[in-house]
């Protein structure tokens, strides 16, 4: 299991959780500029701004900033998702995406997943979930309806 990088005996740490978050959000953005260099994925014509979703998608699960989604951080995903998995189950989500078998799934993992030929349980939730949210309501007052507007 990986080790994290927060002290968890300090209880004043907000500063330095916040300059971890701001480490990892610097670092992922760089894997993020060279996979949109490498030109893997180019067949997205809006990859940047898949990859700037999947950024805060990872970091928001990443509890411990430790830069993998171990087995705590996958089932915290799933039950936000509305989704709860047992320990078994989450553990073959992992394997199924884990290429360097270390029981974990790195953000180039992730992205992979995401964007990858490749279908697993846990892109397929995550996908749905996108689709999902993606509905918006409409904004202000309704418009005033008369008669004549009735079927």
């Amino acid at each position: 299991m990986p080790s994290t990088k927060v002290d968890h005996s300090d209880k004043q740490g907000g500063k330095k959780w916040g300059a971890l978050k701001k480490d990892q959000d610097g670092a992922l953005s760089e894997i993020n500029e060279e996979l949109v260099k490498n030109g893997d994925y180019s067949s997205y014509e809006d990859l940047e701004e898949r990859l700037a979703n999947y950024k805060i998608k990872f970091m928001e699960f990443d509890q411990d900033d430790s830069g993998d989604l171990d087995v705590k951080d996958v089932t915290f995903m799933m039950e936000k998702l509305g989704q709860p998995k047992n320990l078994l189950e989450v553990k073959k989500m992992i394997a199924e995406v884990d290429t360097n078998n270390s029981g974990t799934i790195n953000y180039n993992e992730f992205i992979e997943m995401m964007l990858g030929k490749k279908n697993s349980v846990l892109k397929i939730i995550l996908m749905f979930e996108e689709k999902r949210k993606e509905k918006e309501k409409p904004a202000g007052i309704p418009p005033k309806k008369s008669l004549s507007d009735l079927p």
